[in-house]
């Protein structure tokens, strides 16, 4: 699934699902925020992996690694 990275004025960071998905994510983001890096994920595992890399952050570490590296498509989410 394709997700968002957006950046506020503040410099706060949010990582959502692009489109439909996002919306309710997105209708919190301050007035100037700043889509910055599309890209698509498998799962929420992937999508996390990919942000932390992208920032230069240590490998992402899950507490629920059962539900979240099970792909969007076994969830029913495509």
């Amino acid at each position: 699934m394709l997700h968002e990275l957006w950046v506020d004025p503040e410099g706060l960071q949010l990582v959502c699902f692009a489109g439909p998905q996002g919306d309710g994510a997105r209708s919190h983001l301050a007035e100037g925020s700043v889509l910055v890096w599309t890209f698509e994920a498998q799962s929420h595992f992937d999508a996390m992996k990919q942000y932390h890399a992208r920032m230069g952050w240590p490998p992402y570490v899950s507490d629920y690694p059962d539900s979240d590296m099970q792909t969007y498509a076994e969830k029913g989410w495509e």
